[in-house]
C-alpha cells in the first residue's frame, strides 16, 4: 500500500516536471527568436489570452459546447457497448456470427461518416452525435467482450446448476466481473470521443472549440490557436483525471 502510494506520488511529480520542462523549453525557444511569433507565441501570451478568454470572453461557453457534445456521445458510445458486449460476451454463437463483421467496421475512421451524415441528414446535431457514439463505441464494445471471455469457468457452471438466467448471470457475475475491462475501454472511449468532436465541429462548422482551432489557424492568429490548443489539452487532462477517480471508486481492491 505504501510503495503503491509512492509510486503514484512519484509519477505526479515526474508528470509535472516534464510539464515544466516543455513550457520551459517553449519560452526559451520564443525568447530567442527561433521560431517566429506568428508561429509560435510565447506562453506567457497565450495564458494571458486563455484567462482573458475564460474570464471576459466566450472560451468558457465554447468549451462547455465541446465538452457537451463530447459527453453526450460518449454516454452513448459506453452505454451502446455495454449493452451489445454483454450480448455478444453471453453468446458463443453470436460472437462467432458477429466478430467478422465487427472487425470489418471497427477500422472504419468515424471522420469518413460526416461527409454521408451531412449528405443525407444535413448539418444536424444528433448526426454528429452519432458519428461520435459510432467512433467511440469500439474499445468500449471490445473490451466488454473480451470482459466476459475471461469469466470464471466455474460461475458458468454454478450458474448453470442452478438455473440462474442469462440476465442475472450478466448483472451478477459477468459485469463485475468483466469491470476493469469495461472501465479501461470506457477511458479509450472518452479520448476518442473528444477527437471526433473536434473534428466534427470542425467539418460541420458547429460551435466550439474546433471550430475556433480552425478559424485561428487560417487568419494565422496564433495566440487564439495555441490558446484553443492548450484548453484541448487541459480538457483532456480532466477526462483522465475523472476517469481514474472513477475508476477508485468502482475498483478500490485495484488500488492495493
Amino acid at each position: 500500500m505504501k510503495n503503491s502510494k509512492y509510486d503514484s506520488l512519484l509519477w505526479h511529480f515526474g508528470s509535472l516536471l516534464f510539464a515544466l520542462a516543455i513550457f520551459g523549453l517553449w519560452a526559451l525557444v520564443t525568447d530567442l527568436g527561433m521560431v517566429k511569433k506568428i508561429f509560435l507565441p510565447p506562453p506567457i501570451d497565450v495564458f494571458s489570452n486563455l484567462w482573458y478568454g475564460l474570464l471576459e470572453g466566450n472560451l468558457l461557453a465554447l468549451t462547455g459546447a465541446t465538452m457537451l457534445r463530447m459527453f453526450y456521445g460518449w454516454v452513448l458510445a459506453s452505454v451502446a457497448g455495454v449493452f451489445l458486449g454483454t450480448l455478444i460476451g453471453l453468446s458463443a454463437s453470436a460472437k462467432a456470427w458477429l466478430t467478422p463483421t465487427l472487425e470489418l467496421l471497427r477500422p472504419l475512421p468515424a471522420s469518413t461518416l460526416l461527409p454521408i451524415g451531412i449528405a443525407l441528414y444535413g448539418l444536424e446535431p444528433s448526426m454528429l452525435l452519432a458519428v461520435i457514439a459510432f467512433g467511440a463505441i469500439w474499445p468500449v464494445l471490445l473490451a466488454t467482450i473480451d470482459g466476459f471471455n475471461y469469466i470464471e469457468p466455474r460461475l458458468k457452471e454454478v450458474a448453470a446448476i442452478y438455473g440462474i438466467s442469462r440476465f442475472s448471470f450478466a448483472l451478477k457475475f459477468g459485469l463485475p466481473s468483466a469491470m476493469p475491462d469495461i472501465l479501461s475501454g470506457m477511458r479509450l472511449s472518452l479520448t476518442a470521443c473528444l477527437i471526433i468532436t473536434v473534428i466534427g465541429e470542425i467539418v460541420m462548422a458547429q460551435q466550439g472549440l474546433g471550430t475556433t482551432i480552425i478559424l485561428a489557424a487560417r487568419s494565422f492568429r496564433s495566440v487564439d490557436l495555441f490558446t484553443g490548443v492548450v484548453l484541448l489539452g487541459a480538457v483532456g487532462f480532466f477526462n483522465n483525471a475523472l476517469l481514474s477517480l472513477l475508476r477508485r471508486a468502482l475498483l478500490p481492491w485495484q488500488q492495493h
